[in-house]
């Protein structure tokens, strides 16, 4: 067995890695590029080795420098985790050349499985069922529309070397299509040096469902069953899940044999994805092969009691698969949320800064991969997922509450984030029906997400939280008669600090909240009533921010006769921002469209921005004339920083 390996990757990955290789008795290198100097992944390794500047091509995309460090180290072996270089082939290669061991496929099946054509090509000679579309690169915006007219639109663009939704777009006519095979070749080149695309024919409402495998040097392979990843924004997923909640035995078994007779047609060693796309009436395509470990890859541990990384370790070294297909048995449900830091509200825009509050929740069957800590810096340069959230069960539903849960305890500030938006899908009813599809995000939350609408009893809820939480904080409160305001409604309440928490008398009945909850402290975990309850609570200024379950309640509790003066006050009108086009995320601006005098009309390209490897493009909300150019291409943009300013 390998005595020490080098991480070629960064973040939560990279810290997962890591455990695995210490509870095995392996030293790690970690790398880390000028933006993560004091990064986790850096700060948790046995040894850490800089690589070069932020931008990924200039570190953790260069082949070199990783086989450099590899020998300024003495590592013996090289894992790739997912994304940077783990789907490139010359990686492998360059290790082999310098006696290097690479942790993954051999080369030839990364070539031929890693690039997306390729594999379609494979999977057709294999007789895998694919999507319609065309089996080649598209040289440009005019003979991808030649393509897409005769397969008929919708279609769909993706990158040859991609994946993470990277270099993806949809498009409808040959007016979407243009334009995306010019955003979607960007991207492409940027994520992954690979500017090559190919189209395929977008089946409308399916299913993602993909099925883990496993192979050895010594020619044997076995599937781990399915994942669901069909909860999806940008072609990126958000929630998956294993085993999936639509498949019967009988299409598991078939799935599982087709991603396996592919496996073997591509001699495949390691850990590696198939991914299908599922209609409705459980007819499976393939979509392609990601010849890596995949970043859902925790819920197959759940549910089979393997770990991935440590398989992966072991057939890098030569050794058998220690079971047969006969031997896996599926146990239970598990489901697992990304955290990113992005803002639902503003569109999902990524974000960046420092994180000044960071608590990852715990308790049983609740797992989470993180790969930053409390004062860490979130960049600008790489993919803006915090952490992932897993959560295990007996069952689904409870599999569910459980994942709920731990989102309510889940503490980031400092950066925007989305766990509200994730624990809003995991109560919707149609989530939690199990009845998924790709656009079900789009389907379900048509204008964006602006939090979830509480129900009467959450409302209460939160009423005597706040009520619980102003008792403790200020214990002096007269009387104890008080108001709790939230929105434009009054909530009359008398509450009294105790021992173990408060009592508040409401509506003629008095109920204890029952709490260890102390001011500053992020989380409010009570036993209210009969219920027992988690919110984030924050104070800001006067006011309780609280939520939970994706609903959120800025609460004032104040004396009753205040609340009655404060209602006279008139709120103070928004900041005039319509003469100014401002960036809505940290960024780099990657060009200006519009020039000095130039009348736009609403909907017309101004500028676009590059954040989180992902071009952005900001449109005019309304006709104008552009009246001075404040910004220019190159610049660094901050939050609302302003770019143009119209006449």
């Amino acid at each position: 067995m390998f005595k020490k390996i080098l991480i070629a990757n960064r973040g939560e990955i990279a810290c997962r890695i890591m455990r695995t290789a210490r509870r095995m008795g392996i030293a790690t290198v970690a790398v880390y590029s000028e933006a993560d100097a004091n990064a986790r992944h850096a700060r948790e390794a046995d040894e850490s080795i800089p690589i070069g500047a932020a931008p990924s091509a200039q570190s953790y995309l260069d082949v070199k420098k990783i086989v450099t460090a590899c020998r300024a180290t003495g590592a013996e072996a090289v894992h790739p985790g997912y994304g940077f270089l783990s789907e490139n082939p010359a990686l492998p290669r360059a290790l082999a050349k310098a006696g290097i061991a690479f942790i993954g496929p051999d080369p030839d099946a990364i070539a031929a499985m890693g690039d997306k054509i390729a594999a379609k090509q494979i999977a057709v000679k294999a007789g895998v069922p694919t999507v319609p579309g065309h089996l080649g690169v598209i040289k440009d915006a005019k003979a991808a529309i030649a393509v897409a007219r005769r397969i008929e639109y919708p279609v769909m663009l993706k990158a040859a070397a991609g994946g993470g939704g990277k270099g993806m777009r949809v498009a409808a006519n040959d007016a979407e299509l243009t334009e995306a095979f010019r955003r979607a070749s960007g991207e492409a080149k940027t994520a992954f040096g690979d500017a090559r695309l190919f189209i395929e024919k977008y089946v409308e409402r399916p299913r993602h469902i993909e099925i883990q495998v496993l192979g050895d040097a010594h020619g044997n392979v076995v599937h781990l069953f399915e994942r669901e990843c069909s909860i999806q924004r940008r072609h990126q997923k958000v929630i998956e899940e294993a085993p999936s909640p639509f498949l019967d035995a009988k299409t598991r078994a078939r799935m599982g044999a087709a991603a396996v007779a592919l496996a073997k047609a591509a001699k495949y060693r390691s850990a590696g994805t198939v991914e299908f796309i599922v209609d409705s009436k459980r007819n499976f395509y393939f979509l392609e092969m990601n010849t890596r470990l995949q970043v859902e890859h925790p819920v197959t541990e759940m549910v089979t009691g393997l770990d991935l990384v440590e398989l992966m370790i072991r057939i890098a070294g030569g050794e058998r698969l220690p079971f047969a297909q006969k031997d896996l048995r599926l146990s239970g449900s598990a489901i697992e949320a990304r955290v990113y830091a992005e803002d639902p509200r503003r569109g999902f825009l990524p974000s960046a800064g420092r994180l000044v509050r960071y608590a990852e929740p715990a308790g049983d069957g609740v797992r989470v991969d993180g790969g930053v800590y409390e004062g860490a810096e979130i960049p600008i340069f790489y993919d803006p997922m915090i952490a992932k959230v897993a959560a295990h069960a007996k069952h689904r539903s409870a599999a569910t509450a459980r994942l709920a849960q731990a989102l309510d305890g889940f503490v980031v500030a400092g950066v925007s984030n989305n766990v509200d938006f994730l624990a809003a899908i995991l109560r919707n009813p149609r989530f939690c029906a199990g009845k998924l599809s790709t656009d079900f995000i789009a389907r379900e939350f048509p204008e964006g997400f602006d939090g979830v609408k509480p129900t009467r009893e959450e409302t209460e809820l939160a009423v005597l939280a706040g009520a619980a939480a102003q008792a403790i904080a200020s214990p002096r409160l007269g009387d104890g008669s008080l108001c709790v305001m939230i929105g434009g409604d009054d909530y009359p309440v008398i509450a009294r600090r105790v021992p173990d928490g408060a009592i508040i008398a409401r509506k003629r009945r008095t109920q204890t909240v029952r709490t260890a909850w102390r001011p500053a402290q992020p989380i409010f975990k009570a036993v209210i009533g009969k219920t027992e309850t988690v919110f984030r609570i924050e104070r800001r200024g006067l006011r309780w921010h609280l939520s939970r379950r994706g609903a959120t309640f800025e609460i004032m509790v104040v004396p009753r006769h205040a609340a009655t003066l404060l209602r006279r006050m008139k709120p103070k009108p928004p900041a005039e921002r319509s003469r100014h086009l401002v960036s809505p995320m940290p960024g780099l601006l990657v060009s200006i469209v519009a020039a000095t005098g130039q009348d736009v009309k609403a909907g017309e390209a101004l500028a676009v921005i590059e954040a989180m490897k992902m071009e952005n493009v900001l449109r005019a909300e309304r006709d104008g004339r552009v009246g001075r150019i404040v910004a220019k291409p190159g610049d660094s943009l901050a939050v609302d920083q302003v770019i143009l300013e119209f006449e």
